[in-house]
């Protein structure tokens, strides 16, 4: 994508910006907002799709807990607007592949511990209440796999990943990867697992349900982001249930042995 002159002057003056050892909180608004990666041809290619600042906004409304891991952090807008008035915050872990990012991202969050890595090659990284990603959507190419969903959707790998990680998640995906329809819609709609492309595959593999958020309207911003405009949705996931699921068996019953015997008292 070719900026505009308009565009190309924003992120000339975001790059002057970026060259400051500390920025203000109105000039990392500034830098989310316009630094555009399509300015460099190669950043194109890694093919990143960063939120726009209003999406952002409402997506931290379903952000909660005081320890938070962003995954496929871009240079970290879900993050930084995650973590404005928050009190109680005590620490943000940003996962970023690509260094670019990561070096404009530590600019704009240096609260936040930035790992310059793969999501699909993470180190030991503890336990997060909380797990958030606006990954790369469909089939993207990956490096690797998660640990049960094996199919071609990207962002149900990262979900798959995150619920290892985490006991809740938050994530912006594609419209057609939700089992909803809300987003530029006149009323809710939920969909039945086997009428959405290889969700019913990443929920039997993954014991993962997403649901609906408190009612986030993506559509909204449809314009504003830079290159595309895709339909999303704000999912939410219960982590905590679905590694339940996946101990105890999925039949929904958490208290039922997956043998279906009785289990001892001791």
């Amino acid at each position: 994508m070719k900026l505009s002159k308009q565009q190309a002057k924003a992120h000339e003056c975001a790059i002057e910006i970026l060259s400051k050892s500390t920025l203000t909180l109105e000039e990392r608004h500034f830098v989310i907002e316009h630094w555009n990666p399509a300015a460099d041809p190669l950043n194109c290619l890694a093919g990143a799709y960063f939120t726009p600042p209003g999406l952002a906004r409402d997506f931290s409304i379903e952000v909660s807990g005081r320890t938070l891991i962003d995954l496929c952090a871009g240079i970290g807008a879900l993050s930084f607007y995650a973590s404005i008035g928050r009190e109680g915050l005590r620490s943000i872990v940003c996962v970023e592949c690509n260094p670019v990012y990561v070096a404009v991202g530590r600019k704009i969050l240096p609260e936040a511990t930035w790992l310059c890595c793969d999501v699909f090659q993470l180190p030991e990284m503890g336990h997060f209440q909380c797990a958030i990603a606006n990954p790369p959507f469909g089939a993207a190419r990956r490096s690797g796999r998660a640990p049960r969903y094996h199919g071609v959707r990207f962002e149900y790998h990262v979900i798959d990943v995150a619920s290892d990680l985490a006991d809740d998640g938050v994530f912006l995906l594609p419209q057609d990867s939700s089992p909803f329809r809300y987003s530029g819609r006149p009323y809710y709609e939920r969909s039945a697992p086997e009428r959405i492309p290889h969700y019913g595959e990443f929920v039997d593999a993954t014991g993962i349900e997403l649901e609906a958020n408190c009612g986030i309207d993506t559509s909204l911003y449809i314009d504003d982001w830079k290159g595309v405009s895709p339909a999303t949705e704000v999912v939410i996931c219960d982590f905590a249930v679905a590694r339940a699921k996946r101990e105890y068996g999925t039949s929904g019953d958490l208290f039922t042995p997956v043998s279906g015997e009785r289990l001892a008292v001791r």
